[in-house]
């Protein structure tokens, strides 16, 4: 199988994406209008603070490109079981002006969350909140306004969920600064990013930039969220761990990826601040929950420490499990569903360091493959063909 290399420029991949769009949606020219303000408003004062946000998350245009992104993205329905053919009966634009009406009167409050738990690639189960449809598109429209406010912010090394950046970017991007000699790397894993973000300091880092009081309300409103489970027996069972524990962002809600990179993006400026990047020749790539640092030969030890003292500061976990020192060429680390390390050409046999997709990938993609396969031939028959092509995967 041939393995990426250096013939993958960063800049082409940077090109990628370039015309914000939401899903396969063209954003309509009123709200690129308004998004392209404020965040050139954004960019060119950092210590700009917004004062009056919260009128332009229900505005009509708004609120309806917010409801087509939902629309396209499907996903099942909330605790009120309401799903887009039971709206689209009762009318869209009706159903939206009533929205609007709820957060302009400020009477609207979400509903609780549904939990599902789906199969991680380790066996492992992973929650999954399940907002309602009204609830999703009203955090569709607030991310709509906020994330050209903090999109200006954001620091370079942070490339999940962001317009025109992708993970294959930051594949890219580690394999560039592992060719520019940076060795030796931190693998870092985090115990539950997600559900361990502090409420009160996430809206501290809302709040630096945005002081409208209605919008921190709203936010402050959908992290304290009840959550609502079924167990085994269909009895349904509400909770608000969220609230009491003070803490924790709903995986699967529009926002929550938002609000997540605002978080990381605690760490990567204190990081600078305190001129790790310069002392120990450092470099962080982070997407989502997902962050290696990559450092000079020798520095990689030093980097660990100071990582763990920044995220303590922070009120996040560092998983001890999972998180280690690698040392390239000599060891390999996985990471955005590749392996780095030494690898040998296909056509010269020479050794370089590069990346390849990871066993755990291949055996993700060959699951599914067997999924789909098996409902049209035989199981015996999908194994013979698997163990032709088999050999030709890294592993």
């Amino acid at each position: 199988m041939p393995v990426e290399g250096r013939d993958l420029s960063s800049r082409q991949t940077q090109d990628v994406g370039k015309d914000r769009r939401l899903g396969n949606l063209s954003t309509p020219r009123s709200v690129q209008k308004l998004q392209k303000a404020l965040h050139a408003k954004a960019k060119a004062e950092p210590g700009f603070r917004f004062y009056a946000l919260y009128d332009k998350i229900y505005r009509e245009d708004i609120l309806a490109h917010a409801y087509a992104q939902c629309r396209s993205n499907k996903g099942a329905p909330g605790v009120d079981h309401q799903d887009f053919a039971e709206v689209e009966a009762y009318g869209v634009e009706r159903w939206l002006g009533e929205l609007a009406l709820a957060l302009r009167e400020e009477t609207y409050r979400p509903d609780p969350i549904r939990r599902v738990f789906i199969p991680k690639a380790n066996g492992k189960l992973r929650p999954l909140g399940i907002s309602t449809l009204r609830d999703r598109v009203c955090m569709t429209a607030a991310m709509l306004v906020l994330e050209p406010v903090f999109e200006a912010d954001l620091p370079p090394e942070q490339y999940a969920y962001r317009p025109g950046r992708s993970a294959q970017q930051a594949v890219v991007e580690v394999e560039e600064v592992l060719f520019r000699s940076h060795p030796d790397v931190v693998d870092a894993d985090l115990s539950d990013y997600f559900g361990s973000i502090p409420h009160a300091e996430l809206l501290r880092s809302v709040a630096r930039r945005v002081v409208d009081r209605r919008v921190l309300h709203l936010i402050k409103q959908w992290l304290e969220c009840p959550v609502e489970e079924t167990d085994k027996r269909g009895r349904k069972r509400r909770t608000t761990v969220a609230k009491d524990s003070r803490c924790g962002i709903p995986q699967g809600s529009p926002i929550s990826p938002l609000l997540a990179n605002l978080y990381m993006r605690r760490f990567v400026l204190g990081w600078k601040q305190l001129g790790l990047e310069q002392r120990l020749g450092s470099r962080i790539v982070n997407y989502a929950d997902d962050l290696v640092i990559l450092c000079k030969r020798g520095k990689a030890e030093e980097a660990l420490r100071r990582m763990h003292e920044i995220m303590g500061k922070l009120q996040l976990t560092v998983n001890e499990e999972k998180t280690r020192v690698c040392k390239i060429p000599e060891e390999e680390f996985d990471f955005l569903g590749y392996t780095f390390g030494r690898m040998y050409s296909a056509r010269t046999g020479k050794a370089r360091i590069g990346y390849r997709p990871s066993k755990k990938s291949i055996k993700r993609v060959v699951g599914t493959i067997h999924a789909v396969v098996s409902q049209i031939i035989s199981p015996a028959i999908f194994q013979d063909i698997l163990g032709e092509i088999w050999p030709a995967f890294p592993h």
